[in-house]
């Protein structure tokens, strides 16, 4: 039996998944690492622990099987962190994470100094502060000794590919979240690297997520017990390794993720200018583009109102008293964090709206699932402007389990959702790619057969009217509070 390795380089954990020839997960291992946080807004992390914490578990992976069956290996990574080595490969400071909210300021100078129309034209997108262009711009101006030394500039999983193989590259999917990527063009945007004030050899090599790079290192390859021509693999974002693993390829096919934080993710056969540049527009982990669209509290707005204010954990019994949808008149602005789509705003925060003496628990729970849906209804109406036409989406995530939320969802947003019988992230996707690559197979056919929908649930007609009539409401409060805020 042959294997191929999915390693999914995440925010807390890196996780490594096992797929065996017939398409089968085989095995999962996890290793935590710590998160710094050295002031308030900031997130960082040490590369050095990836890269340890991913050996010790390939060690475990590999435990139960012959690993000279394993053929191939890929990555799904977290987008956006920035990591920086010196001339003798030696990394300068702690990766700067795509949660970091320290570059506020260099997020304003591109967007509003160099200007947002200049931004899209050269890179397909505007500037958020998660970004990797505002870090550099960030380490640049406020740690110009380390900016100095900069060798080689790079994303948190291609510095796990480097550390394997000894090739300094990346692919066209995580560059597409640098603001330093022509995503239309498929290449670095000079425009881009003279306001960031880096050279192109300071730059990866690009390839596709499928491409192969190189083999694991020979003497990795030994500690390991692999064969000595393992072959390793570009890999992709988080995002759209994950949509590998909900068969979210071609045209018009939609994943939306309802985790900690809210994703819309909507592939595409060729590049789409949203209009609106809140909503990401990426290359693909097949070799096509994707839009996207991040809401930063999703699910996470329903464990602060269940467990932080109502102090009650037993989310099913407290959906059970929801009878009425489409009638409540409470609503709930999902903005605990602010809102990157559609808004970019950092500013705004949440609220409720339209409690009255009569108002219950139920009234407010329902509110806080409905506030979330009408914000994958922002994301989509952008979307659905820009020439897209969707009729159903995949759904996945921690808030997916709940059948209530499904059911709005479906009726908010008038699209059937689809739920699949197993969902295990960009570990998945990133095997997928090292299967297509080994194999010669399609990354688009392997994505589909690693799929089974399992439920399907219908929008109904008089829903529909209702949910559109509250959503007409909810449009209404972000422009009348943005001046408060």
């Amino acid at each position: 039996m042959k294997y191929y390795i999915g390693i999914d380089l995440g925010t807390s954990a890196v996780k490594l998944l096992l797929l065996d020839g017939e398409g089968a997960i085989a095995k999962i291992v996890s290793r935590d690492y710590p998160l710094s946080f050295p002031h308030p807004g900031w997130s960082e992390q040490a590369p050095e622990d990836w890269y340890e914490k991913t050996v010790d578990g390939l060690k475990e992976l590999l435990s139960d099987i012959d690993p000279k069956d394993v053929e191939g290996l890929s990555f799904g990574g977290q987008m956006h962190g920035l990591v920086i080595l010196d001339a003798e490969d030696n990394v300068i400071r702690p990766a700067i994470l795509w949660n970091d909210g320290r570059t506020q300021e260099q997020t304003e100078y591109l967007n509003n100094v160099v200007g947002e129309d200049v931004l899209a034209s050269a890179t397909g997108n505007i500037a958020f502060a998660g970004f990797t262009a505002p870090k550099i711009l960030w380490v640049k101006e406020n740690e110009p000794e380390n900016f100095a030394k900069i060798a080689k500039i790079m994303l948190p999983k291609d510095y796990l590919a480097y550390r394997l193989t000894g090739t300094f590259s990346t692919e066209y999917s995580d560059a597409s979240g640098m603001l330093l990527l022509d995503v239309q063009k498929k290449q670095w945007s000079d425009i881009m690297l003279k306001i960031c004030g880096i050279e192109k050899t300071q730059l990866p090599q690009l390839f596709e997520s499928y491409d192969e790079i190189s083999c694991v290192k020979k003497e990795i390859a030994d500690a390991l017990g692999l064969s000595d021509h393992v072959r390793v693999f570009a890999g992709a974002a988080d995002n759209p390794a994950a949509a590998l693993g909900t068969g979210t390829v071609g045209e018009g096919r939609c994943n939306l993720s309802l985790g900690t934080s809210g994703t819309l993710v909507i592939s595409t056969e060729h590049f789409v200018d949203p209009g609106n540049h809140a909503i990401h527009s990426f290359c693909h982990a097949d070799g096509r583009w994707y839009l996207m669209a991040c809401m930063l509290s999703s699910a996470s707005c329903n464990k602060w109102f269940m467990e932080d204010i109502l102090d009650d954990a037993d989310y099913a019994k407290a959906q059970e008293a929801i009878t009425k949808l489409g009638e409540n008149h409470v609503f709930f602005l999902p903005y605990l964090m602010g809102e990157r789509c559609p808004h970019n705003d950092t500013a705004i925060r949440a609220m409720f709206y339209g409690m009255s003496l009569d108002t219950t628990k139920a009234d407010m729970v329902q509110a806080v699932l409905e506030g979330v849906a009408f914000s994958f209804r922002d994301a989509l109406e952008i979307a659905k402007a820009s020439g897209i036409s969707l009729t159903s989406t995949k759904i996945c995530g921690g808030g997916a389990k709940s059948p209530l939320w499904r059911k709005i969802l479906a009726n908010v947003l008038d699209l059937k959702i689809e739920v699949i019988e197993s969902e295990q992230g960009p570990g998945l996707g990133g095997a997928l790619l090292a299967m297509a690559g080994c194999t010669g197979k399609p990354v688009a056919a392997l994505s589909e057969a690693a799929v089974k929908v399992v439920e399907t649930i219908e929008p109904e007609e008089e829903l529909v009217r209702k949910y559109d009539e509250k959503y007409r409401i909810y449009r209404e409060f972000y422009p009348a509070l943005k001046g408060i805020m």
